[in-house]
């Protein structure tokens, strides 16, 4: 993956290139939001049910391998004080390919421009 960094708000943001398409990082926006706990930033976004529709939405607009019968169990516990999801599970579950989660020094969780923008409105 190509990576390179723009500028927002004084916040450098790193773009990967992912199969032609650019990748923005959603840890870079959480960080800027909240330094100490940008992780709970991004999987309190997850938890969101209206998140949930837009990734659904996205999803099968654009991934024709998108799993819908786990996108529909996940949707139903959108909201749930319990419900917990991280991109990692939401990758894992559904085949979503608008996210990408990668663990170690050089990953974090990057998302199609799309989705990034969402996220950090």
């Amino acid at each position: 993956m190509k990576s390179s960094k723009i500028l927002v708000q004084n916040t450098a943001v790193s773009i990967k290139q992912h199969h032609k398409v650019d990748f923005i990082s959603l840890t870079d926006i959480a960080r800027y939001k909240d330094r100490e706990r940008s992780d709970y930033i991004l999987q309190n976004w997850m938890r969101n049910r209206e998140t949930i529709e837009f990734l659904g939405l996205w999803e099968k607009i654009n991934n024709d391998d998108f799993n819908s019968i786990e996108f529909d169990g996940i949707k139903m516990q959108a909201g749930i004080n319990s419900f917990i999801l991280t991109p990692k599970k939401w990758i894992e579950k559904t085949s979503a390919i608008g996210i990408i989660s990668k663990a170690g020094r050089y990953g974090g969780t990057y998302a199609h421009r799309d989705i990034a923008f969402e996220f950090a409105s």
